[in-house]
């Protein structure tokens, strides 16, 4: 990418760039397209597509039925109950 289509993609996007600002960010682009185009000479035929490159499998544990005293803890926690429901005061 070269320095006028640096500039207008700039306009386009309503940025206004320094002159400084304007060279370094076109190094930058042209390093991302240079690094894209050796993306592009990568031989990926039969290879199926992943979402992460290491992960192989998903990492889930069995779903398990336990009782738990959580919530009558924290009902008996409360100032005031009713129906099993905290009971706050009026806001308005």
């Amino acid at each position: 990418m070269n320095i006028d289509e640096l500039l207008l993609t700039a306009e386009l996007a309503q940025l206004e760039l320094t002159e400084s600002e304007s060279v370094a960010l076109a190094e930058a682009v042209s390093q991302m397209v240079d690094y894209f185009a050796r993306m592009q000479e990568v031989d990926v035929d039969g290879l199926p597509p992943t979402t992460h490159a290491l992960l192989t499998e998903n990492r889930l544990r069995p779903d398990t039925v336990r009782e738990s005293t959580l919530a009558d803890n924290l009902l008996e926690s409360a100032p005031d109950v009713e129906d099993r429901f905290v009971v706050i005061p009026n806001v308005l």
